[in-house]
């Protein structure tokens, strides 16, 4: 009888091991799982590489511009890392935003001998950032390619540097880039953008300055949670694709945590307008910045030449002035019907593999 007692004990105490064991695991399991959700995945798949270019020349302080690489517009972002480098003396360093299976072809380019030189660190973008984030809509496939929103993770590829540049792909630099990096943002303030709309300062430089973009044209001002916002419809919009950050104040901000809190709060509301034509990536952006941003000179950032009616807009004398020069809009430089491809030809540097070939208007030839 006493060895039945003992045998049975022995019985219990292996079952409530089990049981200790079992919860303890799904306790792990629930950890694992909450730690993913409140943000352990990374906005990058690895390890930011080791900054590469031989380039020992240029000394001082270094000026972080951030910009990506996409597969389909590589030469795009090639040729303006190749006119921002060319036209400056500074200790420049890029932060390259791309996908993995575009890594291998981004660093043969770079090592063509006019780009050897240049100094630069690759970061591969972790599309399951954005799970959960994103309208299931069509029609937005293009607008939400994951490097469009590589701009809201500045801090976390850049996490000792106090000030960055970020850049679109569809921009040339013809001005010496620290100068837009000295620019001055109101202390407390983030990032300094341009405004999109007209304004008396910038007429007298700028002739018609491109379309006019005010807020109502990307947010739904029907829906409750943008009525709460007390934002104004009238407001005019700015343009996310030059963005000088204050990546201190970004952090202390946590203004990467409030743009993916209006990225889900879309995906789950519809809250962006049904005219938008820009991307998916500005609306959070105009949420969180709203009237908490600094100015760009406006020739750091000469804009719409992507648009039906640039080359009458800009005057070849103006656009030979300007220090920044953005193709945002439906025609591209490297396409078929843009304006100034010319500008743009100057700073391409032909694709080592081949795969890359700008078309050319009227013969359709492509541009070697």
């Amino acid at each position: 009888m006493r060895k039945v007692n003992v045998v049975i004990l022995v019985l219990l105490a292996v079952a409530f091991l089990i049981i200790i064991q079992r919860n303890l695991v799904s306790l792990s399991d629930f950890l694992h799982k909450e730690i993913t959700h409140t943000g352990a995945i990374l906005p990058f798949e690895a390890e930011l590489s080791p900054v590469l270019g031989a380039d020992t020349k240029r000394q001082g302080d270094e000026i972080p511009v951030v910009m990506t690489a996409a597969e389909e517009r590589l030469g795009a972002a090639v040729a303006a890392l190749h006119s921002i480098y060319q036209n400056t003396k500074a200790n420049v360093v890029f932060t390259i935003v791309t996908l993995n299976d575009t890594a291998e072809h981004l660093r043969a380019w770079l090592s063509v001998p006019r780009l050897k030189s240049i100094k630069y660190k690759l970061v591969l973008f972790n599309p399951e950032m954005l799970v959960g984030k994103l309208p299931k809509n069509p029609e937005m496939t293009d607008a939400a390619k994951p490097l469009t929103f590589a701009r809201y993770y500045l801090p976390l590829y850049l996490p000792d540097v106090e000030k960055a540049i970020y850049l679109d792909d569809d921009v040339i630099v013809q001005g010496d880039i620290k100068e837009l990096y000295e620019t001055s943002i109101k202390p407390g303030y983030a990032a300094a953008f341009s405004d999109d709309c007209d304004s008396a300062s910038t007429k007298g430089i700028i002739r018609g300055a491109g379309t006019q973009n005010n807020y109502i044209g990307f947010l739904d001002f029907k829906k409750e949670a943008i009525k709460q916002l007390g934002m104004r419809a009238n407001t005019c919009a700015f343009n996310p694709g030059v963005i000088v950050a204050n990546l201190t104040e970004w952090k202390n901000a946590n203004v990467t945590a409030q743009l993916e809190r209006w990225m889900e709060l879309d995906a789950r509301d519809d809250l962006y307008s049904k005219t938008l034509a820009e991307s998916v990536a500005v609306p959070p952006l105009l949420i969180v910045f709203y009237k908490r941003h600094s100015a760009l000179d406006p020739m750091w950032h000469v804009r719409h030449l992507g648009v039906t009616g640039a080359g009458n807009r800009y005057s070849p004398q103006f656009v030979k002035a300007a220090k920044l020069l953005h193709w945002n809009g439906h025609y591209k430089p490297w396409g078929r019907a843009s304006s100034f491809p010319d500008v743009w030809d100057r700073w391409f540097i032909p694709d080592p593999m081949e795969k890359f070939h700008p078309v050319r208007r009227h013969t359709g030839d492509k541009l070697d």
